[in-house]
């Protein structure tokens, strides 16, 4: 410990710290000048008095002046001692910042909506059976998508200036769209989103205004739930039936609606043909807009897909939304949503002000991986693979805790709802599971209100046969344990 300028601070300078000599000494100076130690005025020891007290080298300290000089801390003169030059921070009634409780955080109302919901779900631990919303990047083409990277990478050099979403990945991605989706839409009207949450917020922003009814499925996506709240939305249930959505003429005039028709969000229904003419000719009739979130949709094991809701649209009044993040592998990043004709201009203009873009060379290594027919393929694979894990789940779950669930095997996606009953504590019954090695989600919370139906909400997709076993044994042993 040395003492420095007649007690008043006291600087100590460990000589082993990775930090350097002019590091340490530099904020210790700051700190006493900010808390008041050193006030306006008073002269530091010369360069040389100071080295000596401190015990090193002249050079450190006046590289330590020069370098509190430039930011205004000491006034510097040829011929003199530095001078203290700035103010201690002071707060209301002249009370020193080193003497006040940390500030109380101030929010706004959309990070206050945001912290009231219930969304994103976290578990902490690494993804394990039977996590949702994630697929299998074992089976991923790394390799093919590596060279994808790597050719884009090397023309970053030669590239043009580029528009924000990518015009080869637009076209690209607007022709898998429409052979395997049914979509109508122009490659313009195609915006590249971090993810589909962001184009799910950004569209909330651009077309609610406080107050505005929004209407979504119930049990349906907590991430729309949030994301229009949080734009200052008044969200209402609808609930579901065996078509879908259930469209209430008397529960007010929404400005926007939210549905999952291809695979729902966490049910697994889909939207029948009559419901979705029904669906886009009342919300025409309303001036609603319409969010058809496509999540998973490529993957369909019965038949033959549905075609998307947007190419049914005649009003232009869907955004259609889908991710890359199901298709690929989670950490892509990369999700799009398909405008309007009429929100084109103003929407790439959010997209802008808000920063939502996709790096540039991920765009065209993705538009080359789609253009080469590397992601149909892997689509195609990897439906094969989540049918046979679909099926093997629901055979390991009768087996083994059949006595308790039940489940309607969906379509497709890469999750199912297993149902409890109306009386048993789906909260209680995942916590259970979650501290027994099992990550899935409780259904009561996907509610909009009343909630009408308990159940586990498991993901099958990321598992394999052996992975998918084992998973189901633990589940039945834990609710044998629970039922007793």
């Amino acid at each position: 410990m040395q003492d420095v300028l007649s007690g008043l601070v006291d600087i100590e300078l460990p000589p082993n710290r990775s930090e350097r000599l002019t590091h340490q000494l530099a904020n210790a100076l700051r700190e006493a000048i900010l808390k008041g130690a050193l006030l306006p005025g008073r002269r530091l020891p010369s360069s040389r008095e100071l080295a000596r007290q401190l015990k090193v080298s002249r050079n450190t300290v006046s590289s330590v002046v020069d370098q509190l000089a430039m930011e205004g801390y000491l006034d510097v003169a040829q011929g003199r001692r530095p001078v203290i030059a700035a103010q201690p921070l002071k707060l209301a009634r002249g009370k020193s910042i080193s003497a006040t409780a940390t500030l109380a955080p101030r929010t706004s109302r959309w990070a206050k909506h945001l912290q009231r919901s219930n969304w994103p779900f976290r578990d902490k631990a690494s993804p394990r059976p039977f996590q949702t919303g994630i697929g299998d990047a074992r089976e991923f083409p790394h390799d093919l998508w590596a060279r994808c990277l790597r050719r884009a990478a090397r023309s970053a050099a030669t590239r043009q200036a580029l528009s924000i979403n990518h015009p080869a990945l637009q076209s690209a991605l607007l022709r898998h769209l429409m052979i395997h989706r049914g979509v109508r839409a122009q490659a313009r009207q195609l915006m590249i989103m971090p993810s589909a949450q962001a184009a799910i917020e950004l569209i909330a922003r651009v077309v609610l205004d406080a107050g505005d009814l929004a209407w979504m499925e119930s049990p349906g996506y907590g991430g729309a739930r949030a994301a229009f709240e949080a734009a200052g939305g008044r969200v209402a249930g609808t609930s579901l039936d065996r078509a879908g959505l259930v469209i209430e003429s008397g529960s007010g005039r929404p400005r926007l609606i939210f549905v999952t028709p291809s695979h729902q969000y966490p049910t697994g229904r889909l939207m029948s043909i009559n419901r979705r003419r029904q669906l886009l000719a009342f919300a025409a009739s309303v001036g609603a807009l319409i969010i058809e979130d496509d999540y998973d949709s490529e993957f369909h094991y019965d038949g033959r897909p549905v075609a998307a809701l947007q190419g049914l649209d005649e009003a232009g009044c869907v955004f259609y939304v889908g991710t890359f993040s199901k298709s690929t592998f989670a950490d892509i990043r990369l999700g799009y949503v398909l405008v309007p004709e009429a929100y084109v201009d103003i929407f790439e203009k959010a997209q802008r002000h808000s920063g939502q873009i996709g790096a540039a060379p991920l765009q065209e290594a993705l538009a080359e991986f789609i253009d080469d027919g590397h992601f149909a393929a892997h689509i195609r694979k990897m439906t094969r693979i989540y049918r046979e894990r679909r099926d093997h789940l629901v055979r390991a779950l009768d087996a083994s805790a059949g006595d308790w669930l039940k489940i309607d095997p969906p379509s497709g996606g890469m999750q199912l709802v297993a149902s409890l009953g109306k009386r048993i504590d789906d909260h209680e019954v995942a916590a259970r599971m979650i501290d027994n090695g099992i990550s899935l989600r409780p259904l009561s919370p996907h509610f909009v209100g009343r909630v009408t139906e308990r159940g586990l909400f498991l993901g099958f997709a990321a598992w394999n046969a052996r992975e998918i076993e084992k998973g189901a044994e633990k589940m039945g042993a834990v609710l044998r344990h629970y039922r007793r």
